[in-house]
């Protein structure tokens, strides 16, 4: 009973490989339910018709899916646990004995065949229109937030350079709101001055001069990417997905991203639900522009200590003005080129005033409080954030772009950028994002049967 049975290794079995892969693993049913046969109609033009023997590129890009799918970082890693793992052979179509597609082929068709393609973001799109397909895209919410993925960079190795701000898109649409302002106030037309480029200084990693350094308040120093990202409320899928440096704002890419996923995928967005990063007058106004119920967290904000905060002076719309504590007005004086309207008190009653202490510390005895002519936007998102439909959608967001986030991290390796360069960053969180997508396409649809 004690002895060890002796088992010979070099004994000859007839087995067959689909045998060996349970009904119920995941790539026998991604393997089932996603067709892959778009792809090559999208890689056709990539790859030469006349020179040379006809190519299959689906093995190519299942590979890929593995890697991502079960986490494996090193492409090298890849072909090694490709060689040994059954359904790994099976999902691409190989024997025992045929050979595994060798590392440096994934490594040269990305910095070659891929190299300026769209194939990774047509990958994404294809998958998500299948999700429509099988109606598991509602389309109506959308929860977007951003995450940071730590690039291939030493944090000390870096560079300081003086960049130029780049113009943002929405400077055209605020210049006409302030001048539109000013005339409604009677005031004169700003003048035109020349325009002087703006100048930052930043700092430029030397291992991966694409990426950004993020210095926030409670988080890592690091270079980094940001990945911004869209989920559905009905079943989480993820409908957009995009990289950023990590010194780019949440904000900026945010209704450029919007606007594609209607565009491209013809949703009917009825709400969205936003961090507390969005809180911008700019995406209050967008939203307002698109007629979108946004629900946006509170940013919390820090007045001077001793002083009264803003929303201890009411605004009053109708004779446009604002009231102080002491129930004294604040009257209009005029509108910047910044887009803020000023709001002045009289000096004469607030020298007298017993609460002139805790209202302002100027030596002219003026308190002067500011008002975005866009801010009505930025006050129905508040309002619709402590309404019940709103408390009820920014609940869901944890749970659907958090989870998203959390799994892309905890189980498919996006702590940490792979490879190097804004286009290997996108690559790797367009093409996780997808085998998250397919992964939830095939479980639910197996549960149907």
């Amino acid at each position: 009973m004690l002895k060890s049975k002796e088992f010979s290794q070099n004994e000859f079995e007839f087995v067959s490989i689909d045998d060996l892969v349970p009904d119920n693993h995941l790539l026998r049913l991604i393997d089932q339910y996603i067709d892959f046969s778009f792809i090559i109609e999208k890689v056709r033009p990539l790859y030469s018709e006349d020179n040379g023997r006809p190519a299959d590129p689906i093995p190519l890009f299942k590979m890929m899916f593995i890697g991502y799918i079960y986490g494996i970082r090193s492409e090298r890693q890849l072909e090694q646990e490709i060689k040994m793992n059954i359904a790994y052979r099976w999902f691409l179509g190989l024997k025992f004995h045929d050979r595994v597609i060798h590392h440096s082929t994934i490594s040269w068709n990305r910095q070659h065949r891929f190299k300026d393609s769209t194939i990774f973001q047509d990958i994404f799109d294809e998958i998500v229109l299948q999700a429509m397909n099988h109606k598991m895209v509602g389309g109506r919410v959308l929860f977007s937030d951003s995450t940071h993925l730590k690039a291939n960079a030493n944090k000390h190795k870096f560079t300081k350079e003086e960049v130029e701000v780049e113009t943002r898109d929405f400077f055209k649409d605020l210049n006409d709101a302030v001048e539109e302002d000013r005339e409604k106030h009677g005031k004169k037309p700003l003048k035109e001055r020349k325009e002087v480029k703006q100048t930052k200084e930043i700092r430029v990693s030397k291992t991966d001069p694409e990426s950004g350094f993020m210095s926030r308040e409670n988080k890592q120093e690091m270079f980094c990417y940001l990945d911004h990202r869209t989920t559905d409320m009905k079943f989480n899928i993820i409908t957009d997905a995009y990289v950023t440096p990590g010194n780019v704002h949440d904000s900026v890419p945010y209704l450029h991203r919007l606007d594609r996923q209607i565009e491209r995928f013809g949703l009917k967005v009825e709400a969205v639900a936003l961090d507390s990063g969005y809180l911008t007058n700019t995406i209050c106004k967008g939203l307002s522009d698109r007629n979108l119920f946004g629900v946006i967290a509170h940013r919390r904000f820090h007045p001077t200590k001793g002083l009264f905060p803003k929303w201890k002076f009411q605004f009053d719309e109708e004779q446009n003005v604002y009231k102080c504590p002491n129930h004294q007005e604040l009257t209009y004086r005029t509108t910047t080129r910044e887009g803020y309207r000023e709001y002045k008190s009289n000096a004469k009653i607030c020298e007298n005033c017993p609460l002139l202490s805790q209202c302002t510390r100027s030596k002219n005895n003026v308190k002067v409080i500011t008002r975005h002519v866009w801010e009505v936007h930025k006050e129905k998102v508040r309002l619709n954030r402590l309404s019940k439909s709103g408390k009820m959608l920014y609940k869901f967001r944890k749970e659907k772009v958090e989870r998203s986030f959390a799994d892309s991290k905890e189980l498919h390796g996006l702590r940490y950028c792979r490879l190097r360069g804004l286009k290997n960053a996108s690559e790797q969180v367009l093409l996780t994002a997808a085998c998250q997508n397919m992964k939830k396409i095939a479980t639910h649809l197996a549960k149907l049967g």
